[in-house]
Parts: C-alpha cells; structure tokens; sequence
C-alpha cells in the first residue's frame, strides 16, 4: 500500500520515488562511473561484476582519477581566489578521512600538503616519502612519542590544541635543541549546522582554546590570548598562527567567513598587543558531500571566493596584512571517488505499522481510514556492514544505494539495506527506493563512500576488512589488501 504517488508513507519527507530506478545521480558519483549497454555498473570500462570476481565483495572502489581532479579543483580554485590577497592557499588534505601510501603520493603529485592526526599517519606519510615541511599534525592528547616523531620528520606544523600540550611540546623541542613550529587550535564559536557530533568549534567538546574571556583564571583573558602569551615566552616555538575547525559536512560558505571574521580580528589584537606577527590562518575543513538527491554541496570556486571577500575586506578593515591562508578538505576531495560494492544476500519484507491516513486505498474515506494502518519495508541483506561503514550507527548518516550489476524494470520497493552483523543497528542505508526484482546474488552499489567509511571500519564480528581498489585509465589496482582470517589470527596469541 502506497501514496497515490507511489511513495510509501514510510519513506523519510526527503525520500522521493526516482523517475528511473536505473539512473545515476550525478553529484553522488566519481566522473567515469556510468551504465554500460547491458545495464551494468561500470567505472571507466570496468564492470563490477569483474571487480568482484578478481577482487570479492564487499570492496571499496575508488577512481584515481576523480580524486585526482578534486585534489586539482580545490587547490586551483582557493589558489586563484586569493591570489591578489596572501599569495595563494596552501591545501592540506585531511588525511583522517582516508589515508594510504598511494593517496599521499597524489596529494604530493598534485601540489597539496598532508594534514595527519596520529603518530599512525605520520607513519604513513613517512612511508610514502612525503617532505616533512609538507605535513601538519593534529590531536587533542598527542603522545611524548608522536611529539618526537613530529620534530624528527621536521614537520611544517604542530596544530596544538591546549596550554598544557603547549607546554609540552615547548619542553620537548627544547630539550632537543629543536624549534617546535606551532599552530594553535581555537574555538571561535560558530556554530556550523550540521550534527551535534560533530560541530566541533562550540565550547563544551575537547578540542581547542577557547576564545571566550572568561575561560581563564585571570578576569579577561581568554584561554587563546594564555596561549599565545605562553608561546612568545617559549623560544623553543615558532608561533605561525592560528587555527579553527567548525564541523563537518557544511554546504554554505557563512560559518566560514564568520569564523575567518573572529580569528582575523583576534589575531590583529595579539600582534599589537605582543609586538608579534602571525603569519599564517588556517581555517580548516568540513566542506559538504552529496550523499543523497537532496544534498547540494557549493563547488569549491563559489566557497574560495565567498572566504576570499570576507578576509580581503576583514584585513582592510583591521588595517592588517594578510596572513597566508590554508584549508583542511578531506571528505570533499575524497567522500565522492569512491563507492562500496556489496553481495546481496537474504532479503525479508515485514509490516510495519503506520497511522492512517483518514483515507482509503483508492483515495477516498473507506475501512482504513483514520485506523492505524501497515505497509511493507524490505530488508536487502549485503556482505558487509558497519564494520566496513559504521557512520549510518555513530552519526544517523543517510546514503544512496543502486542495483548495480544490472538495471531492471521493476516497480520500485522501499528497501532497507542492512549488513549480516549482529546487530539490530546494522544499518548501511536506512531508505531507499530498489527495484523489487532485487534478489540474493545481485550486486549493490552504496556511493559516497570514500571518507570516514574504510578509514573508521573494524573487525566487529570477526569481520576481515575489505581492500580498496584503485581505478586509473581503465585499469584496477589494489591500494589496501583486503585482510584475510589468518591475518586476523595472527594476532591471537593464545593460538
């Protein structure tokens, strides 16, 4: 039982029925990915159903080649927005989203930097043979041992996140005979409108100094102004500048200025107040993706040149040079070259109940109407799940799904797509409109898969995580092995 449109009164409000259950929505995929004559899923010739046979399922496929092009249209697009102010951007690719040794390489090769998070992805980027000066790296409670490696790798930057890991950063440089060159992280306060989970510039979370006046013991003195105080003292620190990160998934470019607004008047205070230049503002990431038909990310030039207006006209205003700018993108450069290729397994429908509509099925008062009423949702079971994209669980993320290795002419069925954990939150797409001929051997396509999905993926169940293909002009390559149950029981040292 359905809408007289054909949707199902279960569907969320944003869920519309596709006017083809075969096409592709363009902004969900890598360029290269398309149907080919036989209806078959395909990215840059190659049929998944030939990336299953050589590689298995579930796999995370990845276009070389798109990346490649968003790596090249975000640094062209904020380099040329700002040219006429600081020079130009530099670009570190946020490296927690995805990272492996051959993604450093065509984040070298296409003239971004690399922003890690953990002593892990330093390693990775020392592997890669990336140069330290190109690397930055993040985190609210680095260890001894990661400090050290930073200052070993002779990184470009230290993004520190608060006075007492200010603190030991500058006693470990020192006792080295190094100079630490520090970043600091603040919080500006600007909400961005995204999830609770992650807007990360509000106060009550664990990232960054705050900026408020009275975050401090001393009546007026933020807990930014204590550090940068600390910092001057310190010559074991290079002072560069300051940093923010607002959130994540952000379409509109306002959170940005208004962030880029706050930090540029707080850093004109403390360079007249401390005799002291700042050189460089780092303004993070957190630029939106299309996950869903209704997701409608800006294109980097129309964010570059909306930050661009508000720091050209702010540093007027201050009377202030500018300082030189970075961004932080991850997920922008990296959610859309990928999807997940999954086997479909079992398949159930159920009944769920729904309040009624006040209506009959032809549309006019009948027995139903006003009574509590059911329709049927389908449960399409794949081969992998939250251990390979645990964002539909930790965050109420919503994603596309398409029958690809097939197109069909069925009516459409509103369809839940669920691993084979075991785990009633299981979810990989919570809605979606599949055609109802879907059955066990078929396979499915979840695009948008490249960030935070491999990179946050686990061994729930025992569960061996899946490879990552790569795909360049026209041919595949594995970038990350899948692992294998012996690789799991190797480290079982009770065997």
């Amino acid at each position: 039982m359905t809408e007289a449109s054909g949707k199902s009164p279960l569907a969320p409000g944003w869920l519309e029925v596709p006017a083809d259950l075969n096409a592709l929505h363009e902004p969900l995929w890598a360029g290269g990915v398309e149907r080919n004559d036989d209806g078959e899923l395909t990215i840059e010739g190659l049929t998944v159903s030939e990336l299953q046979r050589q590689y298995g399922t579930p796999l995370f496929v990845l276009s070389e080649t798109d990346f490649r092009a968003r790596a090249r249209a975000f640094s062209d697009a904020f380099n040329d927005a700002f040219a006429d102010i600081c020079g130009g951007v530099d670009v570190y690719y946020a490296g927690k989203s995805f990272l492996c040794t051959s993604v450093v390489r065509w984040v070298e090769e296409e003239g971004l930097r690399l922003d890690t998070a953990s002593g892990g992805e330093l390693a990775v980027a020392a592997r890669a043979g990336i140069p330290g000066a190109d690397v930055a790296l993040h985190g609210n409670n680095k260890s001894d041992g990661e400090i050290h490696r930073a200052l070993d790798m002779q990184l470009g930057r230290i993004v520190v996140d608060s006075l007492d890991e200010l603190e030991r950063v500058a006693a470990i440089a020192a006792n080295r005979g190094d100079t630490a060159r520090v970043m600091l992280r603040l919080t500006p306060g600007v909400h961005a409108h995204t999830h609770e989970f992650i807007a990360t510039a509000h106060e009550d979370q664990k990232f960054g100094l705050s900026m408020a006046g009275d975050s401090t013991d001393q009546a007026g003195l933020s807990a930014a102004e204590e550090a940068v105080a600390a910092a001057t003292r310190h010559e074991s620190i290079e002072l560069l500048g300051l940093h923010c990160h607002i959130g994540s998934q952000i379409f509109e470019p306002d959170g940005f200025a208004l962030a880029a607004e706050k930090l540029l008047d707080f850093l004109a205070a403390m360079q007249s107040k401390y005799s002291i230049v700042l050189p460089e503002l780092d303004l993070g990431g957190g630029y939106g993706i299309a996950y869903t038909p209704v997701d409608t990310p800006r294109p980097a030039a129309e964010i570059a040149q909306a930050m661009a207006a508000v720091v050209r006209s702010k540093c007027a205003a201050l009377g202030i040079s500018a300082p030189r700018i970075s961004i932080e993108p991850g997920r922008a450069i990296v959610g859309s070259t990928t999807f997940t290729l999954y086997e479909v397994g079992t398949l159930k429908t159920v009944r769920v109940d729904s309040p009624g509509s006040g209506a009959g099925i032809d549309g006019a008062a009948g027995q139903n109407a006003g009574e509590d009423v059911t329709y049927p949702r389908r449960y399409v079971s794949v081969d992998g799940g939250m251990s390979d994209n645990p964002r539909p669980v930790l965050y109420d993320a919503d994603y596309s799904a398409i029958l690809a290795s097939r197109s069909s002419d069925a009516a459409p069925q509103l369809s839940r797509v669920v691993g084979k954990h075991c785990e009633s939150g299981d979810i990989v797409v919570r809605d979606v409109y599949l055609p109802e001929d879907v059955a066990a051997g078929d396979l499915l396509a979840v695009p948008g898969t490249g960030a935070y999905c491999w990179a946050l993926s686990s061994n729930y169940n025992y569960l061996a995580r899946p490879g990552v293909v790569a795909v360049s002009d026209g041919s595949a390559r594995l970038i990350v092995r899948g692992e294998t149950e012996e690789d799991l029981l190797n480290r079982d040292m009770g065997v």
